[in-house]
């Protein structure tokens, strides 16, 4: 097995990936808030992680793979401040926060689904670990971490140790941060201390999910209240992958707030490292510029297929850059990416014959993946097998051995006949001649076969008809 090598943003340099257990590699994404469909920035994200974890499936390891949802206790702000996300998602349609986690929910399985995202092993959902969140919230207390006010337990962060290890920032960036808008608790020791329950009071009074617990407020009964988002995943993750992980994931977007605050709760509360290798991906900018709902540009993956485009298309365009590099999404990036997927998906059509995997090619790839995850370098490497001189039949086993790991369902694609390929090339040589009525005809003698031809700069395609 080669070595792999993963850039890890503690250490904040590359480094030999070593797991905990021998070819097992358990690992935790923070997957999404589900009050809204989710952007296709936050699709590029499952996808990057789901590229990881069959690349580590293609390099021998046995995955654990965790991806959890959020569906109370996230609120507007990082820093504890604003409303919950599923309240003003429940607010905006007229339903519960419980129907409003079903609806996005459903929504995202059949995003990820249509982009060729693998099953986790496990999807815990925040609501149905309250128990568990609730004994880390206790730990914590008890091991003098974290102190309860009347509106809330915090967590001391003048008690943790590094605290601001993963980003580097002073306690100073984090006070100026937290410090941002209404100060709504008095009784809160540091600004930079964060929730890990709030009680049923103050601006949270009229929160519409609460459950008891035996943390003490003298405004409400029998602690009645939520979780904090931070300690969500730390919970999560340590009842389902131990007190530390191989490997946890997320957006650079989590790495001062979100990510620092379950370094600290969790290696308070088990008093043993919470991680051994942090992963963060960067973000898909659009036009140029980020994301907005306000100007247009947050699009759904269903805005996508309304444009005609397969999901397996956008799942291409992100093949194309490291997961530590932004992405700039522009439609005609976009359909660039689409012909390059037909064309991959033509030249599939044309290699006939039973072959073997082409071992100088596949230590090119496995190269590429254990360069911590090189999937666009990975993706040149399909390119130039194509090029090559191998024989067709190796290729096409090549390139369904790489599929494993790029997941765009090569295998699916069905063989062209002989005789369609036979008119598309007619009707190539008719239109470099300019005979554009014979090239017309030939055009639907194909589409009566139950295929499209496209034309592509001085070659062309051949698409199976939807």
């Amino acid at each position: 097995m080669e070595k792999l090598f993963l850039y890890n943003t503690l250490a904040r340099k590359k480094e030999e990936f070593k797991p905990l257990k021998d070819k097992v590699v358990t690992f935790y994404q923070c997957g999404p808030t589900v009050y809204w469909t989710q952007h296709i920035g936050n699709m590029r994200a499952m996808v990057l992680a789901d590229l990881m974890v069959r690349s580590l499936d293609y390099l021998g390891y046995k995955v654990k793979f965790v991806r959890n949802y959020t569906d109370v206790g996230h609120l507007t702000s990082d820093q504890d401040l604003g409303e919950d996300k599923l309240e003003k998602g429940a607010r905006r349609e007229g339903k519960t926060p419980e129907e409003i986690a079903a609806k996005y929910t459903k929504v995202f399985e059949q995003d990820v689904k249509d982009l060729n995202v693998l099953e986790p092993w496990k999807k815990p959902v925040a609501t149905k670990h309250i128990k568990e969140m609730i004994k880390m919230v206790q730990m914590l207390l008890d091991n003098g971490y974290a102190y309860q006010t009347d509106l809330a337990v915090y967590f001391d962060v003048s008690k943790a140790k590094n605290y601001n290890q993963l980003s580097g920032q002073d306690l100073e960036k984090n006070i100026s941060d937290a410090g941002k808008g209404e100060v709504s608790d008095p009784a809160k020791k540091h600004p930079a201390d964060f929730a890990l329950w709030f009680f049923k009071a103050g601006v949270h009074k009229n929160a519409l999910q609460t459950w008891p617990s035996p943390f003490n407020s003298a405004l409400v009964k029998d602690g009645e209240g939520f979780p904090g988002w931070h300690i969500e995943c730390s919970a999560m993750s340590q009842k389902y992958l131990g007190d530390t992980l191989d490997i946890h994931m997320g957006g650079i977007e989590h790495i001062p707030v979100h990510h620092t605050n379950e370094i600290a709760q969790s290696e308070a509360a088990s008093g043993k490292k919470f991680v051994n290798y942090w992963l963060h991906n960067e973000h898909l900018t659009v036009d140029g510029g980020k994301m907005s709902k306000s100007a247009g540009t947050s699009y759904s993956l269903q805005e996508i297929r309304d444009k005609d485009f397969d999901p397996l298309v956008l799942r291409y365009f992100f093949l194309q850059a490291h997961y530590r590099s932004k992405q700039n999404f522009t439609w005609p990036a976009l359909q660039s990416a689409s012909n390059a997927l037909v064309q991959l998906q033509n030249e599939i059509r044309l290699l006939d014959g039973k072959g073997k995997v082409a071992k100088e090619y596949q230590d090119k790839f496995i190269a590429a993946l254990s360069d911590d995850f090189n999937i666009p370098k990975a993706l040149s490497v399909v390119w130039d097998l194509l090029r090559s001189s191998e024989k067709s039949g190796d290729k096409k086993a090549t390139l369904l051995d790489f599929d494993q790991v790029l997941g765009l369902n090569l295998a699916e694609v069905k063989e062209v006949p002989k005789e369609v390929i036979n008119l598309a090339e007619q009707r190539q040589k008719a239109r470099l001649s300019k005979d554009w009525q014979k090239a017309d005809d030939l055009r639907k003698q194909i589409e009566l076969e139950g295929y499209l031809v496209e034309d592509a700069n001085d070659s062309f395609v051949i698409k199976t008809r939807k």
